[in-house]
């Protein structure tokens, strides 16, 4: 590629990390501006009083995306981060009293199945074969390539996933998979809980999200030895090696445009030129305030999507351990219907909700003082439609508390050393997502993952998208992926 093309990407998430780094390796200037003091987008750090917590995401699949992205440029993952496979994925706490703790092992998980619940290892077996189905056949067209693109239909991949469409379950219900293949109604939830991954609920989202098993138990979870927040730093540090010039606490302000083609980015830093602009912040806000086009038909068509859910985060410092817990830990609520009706109908959190406690002092024991724990303590929550979210935290607080005291048979409120909260609206206030959604668009429709914004734009020459909002979705993996996407028509088109 020419060495003097330059490009700046608008966001240092995942996606632009990825992006930026693809591009400096095959030549091109890159420059990278954010508007935060770190690198990472929502998988910030936050310490207080000798406790450290991710603020943002807690597990690590698809290993691979990862390595992909430090081999394409010769280097070794295990050089820059520790990740640790997990013994237990997740340990399960039911309303009723059980408790199951979700192996790594897929053998050894079914067998934790078939003793501790009314379901079977062998129900267990099929279900996650009928998973991995299911990621063969799509992972090509809907995960590692662009759906937007003529060339991505040539591959033979691809087309191994389009003739087998009517296996891949997408005529029902993800909660309406799961029953068919379990009896017992604690394993219906387990795997229910997957919808949340992308902020979607399990009785609307399509069974085609029964996928997410499979990437999780058999092709693996880890944990960072330094915390997730280590990620998006070792991907800097890789970045700048490469010659990426970051330009933190810099907001843009306004993409520039000259006759349907970007030419740069302005914020209070001044203006910078470009020849190629890649936007990491949510796709619709790119629109509606970085080119100031409201009515440009992506833009419209997202104000009109039903956005994903959000989430409500309590950090709390513990000033003594828990040994029965893991690094993470699931307290499923007494109803399910009832709290995704609330989340996605009723706009509010729900009465009774499940709580996700994930505790990196478990692998990485600095984050916390000798004999304490840091609890990171996620519950969903509605899309940030102006609720009186300091009241919502208040009422939640007391139920999360409830729920874990009831389970644990410990105090928890009196343990607690450090306390903050994070709501939806602060969530859209410093990360620029629409209504604090931790996933865009959710993915309640048969049509949705087609609906997500492409990697490349017709309406303005030389402008792409990467990012959680855009295909191919959220959480770490698929946002590094979506960069890996737009640099590689960038190279392939642009060059």
């Amino acid at each position: 590629m020419k060495q003097e093309k330059k490009v700046l990407v608008v966001g240092a998430g995942f996606g632009g990390l990825s992006a930026a780094i693809r591009l400096a390796n095959a030549g091109l200037k890159v420059e990278v501006y954010d508007r935060q003091a770190h690198a990472g987008g929502k998988a910030g750090s936050l310490a207080e009083g000798g406790y450290r917590f991710d603020t943002g995401p807690s597990l690590i699949t698809m290993r691979e995306v990862f390595s992909q992205l430090f081999e394409e440029t010769g280097r070794r993952l295990e050089d820059y981060l520790e990740l640790i496979p997990l013994e237990t994925i997740c340990s399960y706490f039911f309303d009723d009293g059980t408790r199951l703790s979700a192996k790594g092992d897929p053998k050894s998980f079914a067998a934790e199945v078939d003793a501790n619940t009314g379901d079977t290892a062998a129900a267990v077996d099929r279900y996650l074969a009928y998973s991995r189905g299911i990621y063969d056949k799509t992972s090509a067209l809907f995960l590692w390539n662009s759906l937007h693109r003529l060339s991505t239909y040539a591959r033979a991949d691809v087309w191994k996933g389009v003739l087998g469409r009517g296996k891949l379950d997408a005529q029902r219900s993800m909660n309406d998979a799961n029953r068919s293949f379990f009896t017992d109604s604690r394993m219906v939830q387990l795997f229910n809980r997957y919808a949340t991954y992308n902020g979607s609920d399990p009785y609307q989202v399509p069974a085609t999200l029964n996928i997410i098993p499979h990437v999780e138990y058999t092709m693996g979870s880890y944990a960072s030895k330094n915390g997730i927040y280590a990620i998006p730093q070792a991907m800097r540090t890789v970045a700048e090696e490469l010659g990426v010039v970051f330009h933190l606490e810099s907001e843009v302000e306004r993409i520039l445009v000259e006759e349907g083609r970007v030419t740069g980015v302005a914020g209070s830093f001044g203006e910078a030129r470009a020849d190629i602009v890649i936007s990491d912040v949510d796709a619709r806000r790119t629109y509606e305030d970085l080119l100031n086009d409201p009515e440009a038909p992506y833009a419209q068509r997202y104000s009109k999507l039903e956005p994903s859910s959000s989430g409500m985060v309590f950090f709390w410092g513990m000033k003594n351990s828990y040994p029965e817990l893991t690094v993470n830990n699931i307290f499923f609520s007494a109803d399910y219907p009832a709290e995704f009706k609330a989340l996605f109908n009723e706009l509010r959190c729900p009465d009774d909700p499940t709580v996700y406690v994930n505790i990196t002092g478990k692998v990485s024991p600095g984050d916390a003082p000798e004999g304490g724990e840091n609890w990171f303590v996620l519950v969903n929550a509605p899309r940030n439609a102006g609720q009186d979210w300091a009241a919502e935290a208040q009422r939640v607080r007391k139920a999360v508390i409830s729920r874990l005291e009831k389970a644990l048979g410990r105090p928890i409120d009196s343990m607690i050393a450090v306390e903050q909260v994070l709501t939806p609206d602060r969530i859209e206030k410093e990360t620029g997502s629409y209504y604090g959604s931790l996933y865009g668009i959710s993915s309640n429709t048969k049509t949705a993952a087609f609906l997500r914004h492409p990697a490349r734009t017709k309406r303005y020459r030389g402008l792409f998208f990467c990012g959680g909002s855009v295909h191919p979705g959220g959480g770490m993996p698929l946002a590094i992926l979506s960069g890996k996407i737009a640099a590689d028509i960038i190279r392939k088109e642009e060059g």
